[in-house]
Parts: structure tokens; sequence; C-alpha cells
């Protein structure tokens, strides 16, 4: 009996067409990678710039915050004790029963910001070089920032406080890229007569 032998050949390897194929789609693939990527890494900085102006606006809302909240100027003798403004030995009642329309502190360089109260940095604008407490520059260009302080315990509370005894304080950033971030913070005339 005589047996063949068959041989079968089979194909080992890829073809030319399945390599071109192969190197389109990964080459599709890639090309969409990068772009992602592309897109990613120019907005990267938007993140960083967004933190420097929220670091800009808390600092500044702590600023504001800390200062004295009472009835009389914070050097008064009555200061600590008055319950209202006629108690003031000086005769000159705490500016937040009555909101200045410009702010009494400056953003100078070298010259340290001091306020006798909260309300003292009402409408203050910091247009270019944001200057810290102390009069030193923050080290950041392009960012301004204002603040405004208004009278909200009539409004924003119940029950219902004196109008004169609840501060909202907004203090807006602006970064280089022109993006606004707004932060606001409450001061209570609490105590009632803190002076820090």
């Amino acid at each position: 009996m005589f047996t063949k032998l068959i041989i079968i050949n089979r194909q080992s390897g890829i073809s030319l067409i399945e390599l071109i194929m192969f190197i389109v789609i990964v080459s599709l693939a890639m090309v969409g990678i990068l772009s992602v990527m592309n897109v990613t890494s120019k907005a990267s900085a938007d993140p960083m710039l967004r933190k420097q102006a929220i670091a800009i606006g808390e600092s500044l809302l702590e600023e504001i915050t800390l200062q004295a909240f009472t009835y009389c100027l914070p050097n008064d003798a009555n200061a600590g004790t008055a319950t209202n403004t006629a108690a003031c030995t000086g005769g000159a009642p705490n500016s937040e029963d009555v909101l200045p329309v410009t702010a009494r502190v400056s953003n100078l360089a070298g010259v340290p910001r001091t306020a006798n109260n909260v309300a003292d940095y009402n409408n203050l604008d910091l247009p270019t070089t944001i200057y810290d407490i102390s009069g030193n520059a923050v080290g950041t260009t392009g960012y301004s920032a204002k603040v405004a302080i208004t009278q909200v315990g009539a409004t924003a509370f119940t029950p219902a406080l004196n109008n004169n005894d609840a501060l909202q304080i907004d203090v807006t950033v602006k970064d280089p890229a022109a993006n606004t971030i707004l932060l606001t913070a409450y001061r209570l005339r609490y105590a009632p007569r803190a002076v820090p």
C-alpha cells in the first residue's frame, strides 16, 4: 500500500496589506491621543492661575475678617465695653455703622495697611500689583482684586439682626486670563464687642 503525503502550506506571518492596515490604525489612534494631550497641556496653566487667584482672595478675606468689629474705634477706651455708638468716649463711632464710600486702607509698595476696622476695606481696589498687609508684593503679576462690603444683618439672617451688626465681605479676583473668582465671607458683631 502506498501512502500519499499531503503537505499543506500554511501562511506564517502577516501579509503586506495587513501590515499597512495596522500602521494606519495605530497612526490614527496616536494622532487622537496626542491631540488630547496637546489640549490638556495648553490648559494646564489654568489650574495654577485659579489656585493663585483663590490664594490671593483668601488672604485678603483673612486680613479683613481679622480686623476689629466694635461700636467704637479699637483704640477707644470703651471699645471693649460699649454696647452702642453712644458709649464711645472718642465720640467717633466705628464706621461699620456707616460704610465709607472709598477704602481707608491703601495698596502701596512698602506701606503697611493699617485699618481700624473691617469697613476700612470697603471698595478697596487692587488694580495691578497686589501687596500684602506689610506692603510687600505678593509675587504675582497680572492679577487684580476688589473688595466690597455690604451691611446684611436685616436681610441675610433669620431671625434678622440689626443691619449694621452683620457684614458681607465680597472679594473678587481676576487672573491674567481674565477669569474671575468671587469669595464671600460674613463678619458678625459678636461677643458683642470683640477687639482683636
